[in-house]
């Protein structure tokens, strides 16, 4: 009995470490995303509340994520900590700390929270403007006023982070992070961030999806990697895996990571997510991380 409520209280700890991506709340995502609309209320309460039982309590949202801030907001999320993202600062802006203060002051209202969690910067181009410095002030002004705990930003590859880690110290970091994209780890980033104590919530586990795919599935002009998604499936089937369970295992393992991000459209999804966490995959072949950015940014695809 003691034993069951150890390894219960251990999962709960597994649990505690994903966060829901809520972009497919607002907006319709991601290369599997057929259906092309956006979560109904209904689906949304329900992920919601089983993700509650199972003690998932982040939620990774975006102002910029259509309707996602609002529809969180009618849910009732006061008992969770929410991750907000500023969208892109406008060119005319002149009083950047208006700006931002008004921008987070319309989220809270949306989410109906007093305070967030997180607040980041979809993209950390922002900080290279000449509004840089202003707009990271406001954030740390924001957050000495406690309408924020943590400020940070999101990244697209470690590279951003040599160029502003030390200038903008971040609470938080999110990165893509997966089986195929390594550079994180790879970068000695992961290393860097997890010693100085910043969060790390990785995003993109699953590739936008396209690791989760049967070859069958896979579009066409990802071709030109067959070996590698061959070589993967062949471990899978060694190791008795699927893609998901594998995925999700390589993140959520990894002392270093805070945080895994991952997109949610429906309650089956979520179970199968759930299901996929206690599952502990070991000796990933060490060949299968890749820094072909054709494959691992997805923002290159469409030149595919």
């Amino acid at each position: 009995h003691h034993l069951l409520g150890i390894k219960r209280y251990f999962s709960c700890m597994l649990n505690n470490r994903i966060a829901i991506g809520s972009v497919q709340f607002g907006i319709p995502y991601g290369v599997a995303n057929t259906s092309s609309k956006e979560v109904s209320n209904s689906e949304i309460s329900n992920i919601l509340t089983y993700a509650n039982s199972v003690g998932i309590n982040t939620i990774d949202t975006a102002i910029a994520y259509g309707e996602s801030e609002r529809k969180l907001g009618d849910y009732g999320v006061s008992n969770c900590q929410v991750i907000t993202k500023l969208p892109k600062i406008p060119k005319e802006c002149s009083n950047v700390l208006s700006w931002v203060e008004g921008q987070l002051m319309e989220s809270l209202s949306r989410l109906r929270l007093p305070r967030i969690y997180g607040l980041l910067l979809h993209n950390t181009k922002d900080l290279s403007t000449s509004k840089g410095e202003e707009l990271w002030s406001a954030m740390q002004f924001l957050q000495k006023k406690k309408l924020i705990h943590k400020i940070g930003y999101s990244i697209y590859k470690p590279e951003d982070l040599d160029t502003f880690y030390d200038v903008f110290l971040p609470d938080i970091v999110q990165a893509p992070y997966s089986v195929l994209d390594q550079r994180l780890a790879s970068s000695g980033w992961l290393d860097r961030l997890f010693n100085a104590q910043t969060e790390i919530h990785v995003r993109s586990v699953f590739l936008q999806g396209l690791i989760l795919m049967s070859k069958i599935e896979r579009p066409n002009k990802f071709d030109r990697w067959h070996s590698l998604f061959e070589k993967f499936d062949l471990w899978l089937e060694d190791n008795n895996l699927n893609a998901m369970q594998a995925s999700i295992s390589f993140a959520i393992n990894d002392p270093r990571i805070t945080k895994v991000i991952l997109g949610v459209d429906n309650l089956f999804q979520l179970k199968e997510i759930m299901s996929s966490v206690n599952i502990k995959a070991q000796n990933f072949p060490e060949d299968l991380s890749i820094q072909d950015t054709d494959l691992i940014d997805p923002s290159r695809w469409n030149l595919l």
